[in-house]
């Protein structure tokens, strides 16, 4: 991605090694603002393997903004079989509290669009917290619909290893 000014002097810009420390410092964030602080088990040296590694599972846009990392989008690839095409799963949005309202969101999910739109990709896709009203407003803002024929499944833990035996 080619990096892009914002307002405030802040640089939209794809995530590159040295990132870490300020990517972990916002998912801290996010997990206290969803009220789940000590569920990060993530490390610096984790994203590093993850974004930067010989094969990337994960991708990172960022907002920098006098040197700090104050947004993120995080996001890996999934795949329809229907379409036959991939799509962006986005599994973190996330602005500095003290930064929201700058753009800075709806410019990190467009960045993601952009990416499925010159990629060919058919999607672009997240899930919200139900009580996160203030999110659930800003993606109705931009244009996205809730699926509320579909329901996320998750195994973790105790039931994922006994299914996988």
């Amino acid at each position: 991605m080619t990096p892009r000014d914002l307002t405030g002097g802040a640089v939209l810009r794809a995530a590159r090694p040295g990132d870490e420390t300020g990517i972990l410092a916002c998912i801290h964030a996010l997990a206290v603002y969803e009220r789940e602080p000590d569920a990060v088990e993530n490390t610096a040296e984790m994203f590093t393997e993850t974004l930067f590694g010989t094969e990337p599972r994960a991708f990172c846009h960022v907002v920098e903004r006098d040197g700090a990392i104050v947004g993120i989008a995080i996001w890996f690839l999934t795949y329809s079989t229907w379409t036959g095409r991939h799509g962006i799963w986005l599994e973190d949005l996330f602005v500095d509290e003290s930064q929201r309202g700058t753009g800075y969101g709806k410019a990190l999910i467009a960045s993601l669009a952009e990416v499925c739109v010159e990629r060919g990709y058919s999607r672009l896709e997240w899930t919200v917290l139900d009580w996160n009203a203030p999110s659930i407003a800003f993606y109705r803002s931009i244009g996205a619909e809730p699926m509320s024929e579909w329901t996320t499944q998750r195994l973790t833990g105790d039931a994922l290893h006994a299914l996988a035996g």
